[in-house]
């Protein structure tokens, strides 16, 4: 059995993630992996409505405080994503697409189509549904960004959450990747588009939460991952996990 020990540290008022795999005596160690389930609904019903999502496969990942839930499906439109993000108090002054949102609140998704750990792409939104989209030439140590890409044809939502008396839960994010979009990466001259059942591609996903605010955006700031990377920077492919496409229902066997 594997369990995920995760720990927090505050270094000059940044708060970094340290993820640890702990293995009980005997047991082989596994790397996670996540499911992605198929989905017959259109993108404005996943986008619009709860039920799709009802059949998603889901994690969580950061402190209890600022949890991130990730749920994904996908079809022969495109791939859809969802974070389910804790927070009483999401902030935000950037307002124009491919703005520097990581210098305030997001969640993130990197998607590495061919697994070769290049040329791999980055969604960012905040909570006032300001996107950022980047395409990866490399990650560390000589981290090269193209932040001129954009992904055609993306949608994005995002609501804020309350709770009955009125104040913030947090917020979700939800977005449709149609796989056109893909294609506009070198990387994916080397897969199908859209993939087959069992594909397997790379990804990892994030949140950046600064409970400081505009004011104070540099104190005690959350940076969590699904797969910690081992340094600084997120853009550590060699951490990232496979995101697996689920066989779609009429192909499952018995």
């Amino acid at each position: 059995r594997m369990e995920m020990a995760v720990r927090w540290t505050v270094c000059g008022g940044i708060v970094a993630m340290i993820g640890a795999a702990v293995v009980s005596s005997g047991a082989v160690p596994t790397v996670p992996e996540f499911r992605v389930a198929w989905t017959d609904a259109s993108p404005p019903s996943v986008i619009d409505n709860e039920s799709p999502w009802w059949d998603a496969h889901s994690f969580r990942y950061g402190p209890t405080l600022y949890e991130t839930e990730f749920r994904a499906l996908w079809n022969a439109e495109g791939l859809y994503l969802r974070f389910d993000a804790t927070d009483t108090n999401p902030w935000f002054t950037m307002t124009d697409r491919d703005d520097p949102i990581w210098e305030e609140e997001v969640v993130e998704i990197f998607l590495d189509l061919n697994r070769s750990g290049t040329n791999y792409a980055e969604i960012e939104i905040s909570p006032s549904n300001v996107v950022t989209d980047v395409r990866m030439v490399r990650g560390v140590p000589d981290k090269e960004m193209d932040l001129a890409w954009d992904f055609e044809g993306l949608e994005s939502h995002v609501r804020l959450n309350k709770y009955r008396d009125g104040q913030t839960a947090g917020w979700t994010a939800v977005a449709f990747l149609p796989w056109a979009g893909f294609q506009s990466l070198p990387s994916a001259g080397a897969i199908s588009l859209p993939p087959a059942p069992a594909d397997r591609w790379r990804f990892n996903v994030f949140r950046i939460k600064r409970p400081g605010g505009e004011r104070r955006p540099t104190e005690d700031v959350v940076f969590a991952a699904w797969s910690p990377p081992s340094g600084e920077s997120f853009h550590e492919p060699a951490v990232f996990r496979d995101l697996v496409f689920d066989l779609r229902p009429e192909t499952a066997q018995p």
